[in-house]
């Protein structure tokens, strides 16, 4: 159960943008971050200053948004989530100016915690989701 805390606990003050700081916390000094982006999976090293200047960057794009877990599951040392977030386009996104308009992020990841530490994950996000409200709100 110590996985499944670690990882509530990164999505209660991290990942919701409440405190970002709280990465060092909770994440390895070096974490590997596969990004599942259709068929191509890209690996990327973060670090918890990295994941921090990253939940900073969707709050200049999405305001304080809300974040929702829908689904947490947790076998071993990993733990799945869906969550649902919610933000209102108030920054540059992807060449999309700011509209006040909502976005919604539908995602998922696998955690793995070793050491009472997030030190890897993957992560699935509907980027054509959010490319189409993108879109559709700039109209």
């Amino acid at each position: 159960m110590i996985a499944e805390q670690i990882v509530r606990s990164f999505f209660e003050e991290v990942r919701s943008g409440r405190n970002p700081d709280y990465a060092s916390t909770v994440m390895a000094e070096q974490v590997l971050a596969h990004q599942v982006i259709s068929e191509e999976e890209v690996t990327v090293t973060r670090t918890p200053s990295d994941y921090a200047d990253h939940v900073r960057e969707m709050i200049e794009a999405y305001g304080d948004f809300s974040l929702e877990i829908q689904e947490l599951l947790t076998q071993g040392d990993k733990v799945y989530v869906r969550w649902k977030q919610t933000g209102t386009l108030v920054g540059d996104v992807d060449g999309y100016t700011p509209t006040n308009l909502p976005v919604i992020e539908i995602a998922s990841a696998v955690y793995r915690v070793a050491n009472e530490r997030i030190a890897e994950y993957w992560i699935q996000i509907d980027r054509l989701g959010i490319e189409k409200q993108l879109e559709r709100n700039r109209s």
